[in-house]
């Protein structure tokens, strides 16, 4: 509750109305009805989540990815992309193992591969 002084000394307040009343009946009813709150879901209004490059189309290799994932076809286009980027990932822990880096500094490396590649426009 908000109070405030006038410039004739008074307290004002920003409450209006009485402690004393209370709402019975069909306001009340009402009220109760439109504040209800529902616990579970229904099965349709889940979306699914969307990974998105925030790059999507802007590399310098873009336009080639998008003129071949036309050509070969969407599907076609995603399994040709997960080897590479699987065949990507063994290079890496293989690079790794040989200089001796941990599991930690593996994980970096391919996240950076991973933002480098969406900087470059392969996951146009």
């Amino acid at each position: 509750m908000a109070t405030s002084v006038s410039a004739t000394g008074c307290v004002g307040s920003s409450f209006y109305g009485s402690w004393g009343s209370s709402m019975a009946g069909e306001e009340y009813s009402m009220l109760a009805k439109s504040s209800q709150v529902r616990f579970g879901r229904k099965k349709g209004l889940r979306m699914q989540p969307m990974m998105k490059n925030v790059n999507e189309g802007k590399g310098i290799f873009a336009p080639i990815v998008v003129v071949t994932r036309n050509i070969i076809g969407k599907k076609r286009f995603n399994q040709l992309r997960g080897k590479a980027i699987a065949l990507h990932s063994q290079v890496i822990t293989e690079f790794c193992k040989s200089i001796g880096a941990d599991a930690k500094q593996r994980q970096g490396l391919i996240r950076l591969a991973k933002k480098n590649g969406e900087w470059l426009g392969f996951l146009a």
